[in-house]
């Protein structure tokens, strides 16, 4: 259940604002969106009693390793109020959080091991927490890696990234790995709309969903574009200000499109990809929504309308499985495959509007390319015995 902003992130009149992503962030491990199994292991640690010296957060930006790792401190060393505030702030003395992307010098790490000698002022712990760790410099490592094996007993270690790879093997193998997944989308979509209720404003379902898509598994990344949203000033948020906003292709026109495909018209295809691009949407960005429009559209021919592989609002699912019916899963993964190809022609091509029309009218005559296909692929056959007598 989503809680209402705490105190320090309040908006008054002539203060700063403060956006989403930090006034919504999860604060404790009831509130962590998409990653509850990591938050059940570390709760149980803590329980057990079995709260390791190091830990290494994996995973893609905006999936909640820092706010993970906050919590986790917060569970370690909190009690009062104050503290506990402070931590989640990345304020409190004794949770020291680090960027190693500004930080990535050994004199930095130098200093914060003889630092960690010293017992925490108010804790049971001294934590830091090390974020875009792969950032540190080779010799900054080795300087970490000394402390790493054999801590204080009241240093505690959490360390985020998003290149696994580049955290040498010897710093992972000193510490307790934990993979963040990205967050589903229909996650993403529930939490957008207890945030959306908890501002006091009203959203179209297909908006939600938009956004929760455009995050590409990553809550920041919602959370920042429904920012962006909002700072409109609009009451009721719709899809057509996600549309104007960042450039999006208007789905209308989009599914008009389609359905000019299935029913094998191009004359019609050609007017509606005109239309789409005089209202300024760029080539790539309309082959990119036209590949993923014919992907929910497969899944749908393929797994039936209640597959949960599509992520759509009951009245987009309702339209698009009407669309779907109108294909075979075969000809949508050739329009898919089409599309594509049109993708990386468009690099080299001093034509790159011919392509997208000759891309339109192939979709629109699949058929009658399918069927010039077969015709030659006969005719070659029956000539090979030919050439051979």
């Amino acid at each position: 259940m989503l809680r209402t902003a705490p105190p320090e992130f309040r908006i008054h009149c002539g203060m700063t604002y403060t956006v989403l992503a930090r006034r919504y962030r999860s604060r404790d491990f009831n509130e962590v969106v998409g990653q509850e199994a990591i938050a059940s292991t570390l709760r149980g640690a803590i329980e057990s009693n079995r709260v390791a010296h190091a830990y290494l957060f994996c995973g893609t930006r905006g999936v909640g390793k820092t706010s993970m790792a906050r919590i986790f401190a917060k569970a370690l060393n909190g009690g009062s109020a104050e503290i506990d505030s402070l931590i989640m702030q990345g304020k409190d003395t004794d949770v020291i959080e680090i960027d190693a992307a500004s930080n990535t010098g050994v004199d930095h790490v130098r200093e914060l091991i003889s630092n960690a000698a010293y017992r925490p002022l108010r804790g049971k712990h001294k934590i830091y927490i090390i974020d875009e760790v792969h950032m540190l410099s080779t010799q900054a490592f080795n300087a970490l890696l000394k402390t790493m094996e054999e801590p204080p007993e009241h240093v505690k270690f959490i360390l985020c990234t998003t290149e696994s790879h580049k955290v040498p093997a010897t710093i992972q193998s000193r510490c307790q790995r934990f993979d963040f997944r990205n967050i589903p989308s229909s996650r993403i979509a529930d939490h957008l709309r207890a945030v959306i209720k908890a501002e006091g404003l009203a959203a179209d379902p297909e908006l939600v969903h938009a956004v929760a898509r455009l995050g590409n598994g990553s809550m920041r990344d919602a959370l920042s574009l429904l920012d962006r949203l909002m700072a409109a000033g609009a009451k009721s948020l719709t899809l057509r200000t996600l549309e104007d906003l960042i450039g999006l292709p208007d789905s209308e026109l989009v599914g008009g499109l389609i359905d000019a495909v299935a029913s094998a018209s191009p004359g019609p295809a050609l007017e509606r990809t005109d239309s789409l691009l005089n209202r300024g949407i760029s080539i790539e960005t309309l082959l990119e929504t036209l590949s993923s429009r014919f992907r929910d559209l497969m899944v749908l021919a393929a797994c039936g309308p209640e597959t949960t592989l599509v992520d759509l609002s009951d009245q987009s699912r309702r339209a698009e499985v009407e669309r779907a019916s109108r294909f075979d899963v075969a000809s949508l993964t050739h329009a898919i495959a089409l599309c594509e190809s049109i993708q990386r022609s468009l690099r080299g091509s001093a034509s790159p509007r011919a392509l997208m029309d000759a891309l339109v009218v192939r979709l629109a005559l699949t058929d009658r390319f399918a069927d010039v296909t077969s015709v030659l692929a006969a005719a070659a056959r029956e000539e090979s015995p030919a050439k051979k007598a």
